[in-house]
């Protein structure tokens, strides 16, 4: 894809150490003109996300709280006691997500806690799901607040794509009580950046951008507000003197690829607003699982061995029952820990091999106790989490004259199906009895939250 940038005479330019063309940071006079454009320019893809999405649904459900400082957090006294969502009247106090019920409360007395309601988020956001299934059936559901929707060719039937987000904020609004931000683009991630970007700061609600204007208003946007950087990358960046999405969008695609592999080569599209995505309709939508995971942060901090075995199976069962449930099988497990210190980050990432396919949870077990103990430091622990992945099809395993496998798989689908009926606390591994245990509390909630 050829890049020019026709700029006003007398335009005083930055160059950066690599760049093929200098990088013009003015947002308003300079005309962005691409050559050689791939084909969905002419296409309409939304990205319709709701505004402070659990504290919304909780001042819908309860008029009363509309215009206060609402947040809504987990238990103050365990780690769960984290903000999740906040109004604008409270985030106008400082609060923030992830900050502790602690700090919220020296911030300002006048914040009013709310406890989460998971069930009442997922009944929500279904409801709006069937609420953007009248504007089109070519949907992508993107996380529990956030919805890609392609529009092409709904013009007729509902404007050009400033009246199709309108009427979009508008529906939502009569039927939830619910504001959400529509960014609208060519393809998924001009319409991502868009809504992240700029949508959420216009008074309207809803922001373009194409391949006309994405230079304009990316560009001059420090490098992590791209989508995709994160704060790793951010420093890796910066090593190399890139600081806004510009940078990055002028410097040779190949040293990228041989720096960062895939990865330095995806950023660069997304710093050019280049994405290849579709939004297929929702019933030929086929999700490809790569891999099967879990985590749980802790309720308190773990130091002692036989209580970090007990998690570490409980985690392993589940994620194994998540694998079973799709009759896939995993042939890399991966183990990740974050320690309890704040101030100093401690904790590992690593993976291993397995010998063959499986999804059998004290088959994955061994695998998992041999990696956590071979790079824990031994301080204490605040979040475990273990995956599956390089899944294949469970049809089996490896017959052996030592180990009875056919056994074990036949056991396994029938705690499978006992669970299934009787929930997952009917059947469960006795050391979810010993300290440390977290099975019984973890099932009465939704994704780690009250029900």
């Amino acid at each position: 894809m050829g890049i020019c940038i026709k700029l006003p005479k007398n335009t005083k330019l930055k160059t950066i150490a690599g760049a093929q063309e200098p990088y013009y940071n003015n947002t308003i006079e300079h005309q962005f003109v691409c050559k050689e454009m791939p084909p969905e320019v002419n296409k309409i893809i939304m990205l319709v996300d709701m505004e402070s999405f659990y504290a919304s649904v909780e001042v819908a459900k309860n008029p009363s709280l509309r215009g206060k400082p609402v947040v809504v957090c987990g238990d103050p006294k365990q780690r769960s006691g984290i903000v999740l969502a906040a109004t604008r009247e409270a985030k106008t106090l400082g609060v923030k997500t992830g900050m502790t019920a602690g700090e919220c409360t020296r911030l300002s007395s006048q914040l009013v806690f709310v406890r989460p309601h998971m069930q009442d988020y997922i009944d929500t956001s279904l409801k709006i799901t069937k609420i953007l299934e009248k504007f089109t059936d070519r949907i992508r559901p993107y996380s529990i607040d956030e919805q890609f929707l392609d529009m092409t060719g709904c013009e007729k039937l509902f404007g050009n794509p400033k009246e199709m987000a309108k009427l979009i904020i508008k529906k939502v609004w009569e039927s939830t009580g619910i504001r959400c931000r529509v960014g609208i683009g060519e393809n998924p991630l001009q319409a991502k950046m868009a809504c992240d970007r700029f949508a959420k700061k216009n008074k309207d609600g809803f922001f373009i951008l194409s391949h006309k204007n994405y230079a304009i208003y990316t560009w001059p946007l420090p490098i992590k507000d791209l989508f995709g950087v994160g704060s790793r990358m951010e420093n890796n960046f910066f090593n190399i003197g890139i600081r806004t999405i510009g940078h990055l969008a002028v410097l040779p695609r190949e040293s990228l690829k041989r720096r960062w592999g895939i990865n330095g080569e995806i950023l660069w599209l997304n710093a050019r607003g280049i994405d290849y995505s579709i939004i297929e309709e929702t019933s030929r939508a086929k999700e490809i699982r790569k891999s099967v995971s879990h985590s749980i942060t802790l309720p308190r901090d773990y130091r002692v061995k036989k209580e970090i075995e007990v998690v570490l199976l409980e985690i392993t069962e589940e994620v194994c029952r998540r694998a079973r449930s799709i009759k896939k099988a995993g042939r890399v497990v991966h183990v990740c820990c974050r320690g309890a210190d704040f101030e100093l980050a401690t904790g590992f990432s690593r993976q291993v091999r397995t010998f063959e396919p499986t999804a059998i949870t004290m088959d994955v077990y061994s695998y998992a106790l041999k990696l956590f103990y071979t790079y824990w430091d031994r301080r204490p622990i605040r979040a475990l989490g273990i995956s599956l992945s390089d899944l294949t099809d469970f049809k089996g395993a490896q017959l052996s004259l030592i180990n009875r496998k056919e056994k074990e798989i036949a056991l396994t689908k029938a705690m499978d199906l006992a669970r299934s009926r009787y929930g997952i606390t009917s059947l469960f591994w006795l050391s979810s009895l010993a300290p440390g245990g977290l099975l019984f509390e973890r099932a009465t909630k939704i994704g780690g939250h009250e029900a």
